[in-house]
């Protein structure tokens, strides 16, 4: 991964929240919350909580007196991410590193973060320290993608924006976000970071756009593949939405398109 990859900044909060997290986020998401609900914390800490879409469907989830902590590294989505949930006495919003939690040990009943793993520079530092603040018997609940293979839409973008950087082809989708999918990397890790309890399930589910474009733009304008196209030469973002489009149309048609996306939901206990 590179420092790159890490940055949501600009005009990508929003492109995320507006075309990311319909096209593959919000199915996933609430699936999470249903799997943090069903423990009935008392307390949550969220970390790379990104624009907000596990916040806004877990909050009127937890009983009325919980206590909410939505964190991420990127205050620039934060702050999207406040603007989007509304006033809420209940959340607190709060930039902080997964890897060095502000928070003392033993606060908090559950951990969760969606889809932020991934983006840890140091895995096994993360999930100590989301240990470090559960409390006995607490639970610390995330998802990662499966590999870019059984993702149609990231898949298909890749493989087209590579046709516009022969030389140098931009890898941020296979490389991060997709890059963590090793089920018995997971577990090692989490073992190492001093959880006992783990259990992984792998869920396929469907992903939704308007258009072929949607979904193109999706990728290309609302996540760190941007980045990666406008560093190596800004004039050609056009050039590969529209490949990226094209490529999207003759697999699934004109219209609105429909793929496959499949992710690894986890649930561990110390």
């Amino acid at each position: 991964m590179t420092e790159r990859d890490r940055v949501f900044a600009g005009s990508i909060p929003k492109f995320y929240d507006t075309l990311m997290v319909p096209l593959i986020f919000e199915a996933y998401a609430a699936d999470l919350a249903e799997v943090v609900a069903a423990f009935a914390p008392g307390s949550v800490l969220e970390t790379a909580a990104g624009s907000g879409v596990v916040t806004r469907v877990l909050e009127p989830k937890l009983c009325a007196g919980a206590r909410y902590v939505a964190t991420d590294l990127n205050q620039p989505m934060l702050d999207y991410a406040a603007t989007r949930q509304g006033a809420d006495s209940r959340i607190e919003w709060r930039q902080a590193d997964a890897l060095d939690l502000p928070f003392e040990a033993a606060s908090f009943d559950v951990v969760c973060c969606q889809f932020g793993a991934m983006f840890f520079p140091n895995r096994i530092v993360g999930y100590a320290e989301a240990r470090r603040v559960l409390r006995p018997g607490g639970r610390f609940v995330f998802n990662v993608w499966d590999r870019i293979e059984e993702n149609a839409f990231a898949d298909e973008v890749a493989n087209a924006v590579a046709t516009v950087f022969p030389h140098d082809p931009p890898r941020f989708l296979a490389r991060t976000p997709h890059g963590y999918h090793d089920i018995a990397l997971i577990r090692e890790e989490l073992s190492r970071a001093g959880f006992a309890d783990i259990e992984i399930a792998t869920r396929e589910k469907v992903s939704c756009a308007t258009s072929a474009r949607a979904a193109a733009a999706a990728y290309c304008l609302g996540t760190p593949l941007r980045n990666e196209i406008e560093a190596r030469d800004a004039g050609l973002l056009q050039l590969a939405t529209d490949r990226a489009t094209e490529a999207i149309a003759n697999r699934h048609g004109e219209g609105p398109v429909v793929g496959k996306i499949q992710a690894h939901v986890i649930v561990a206990a110390g």
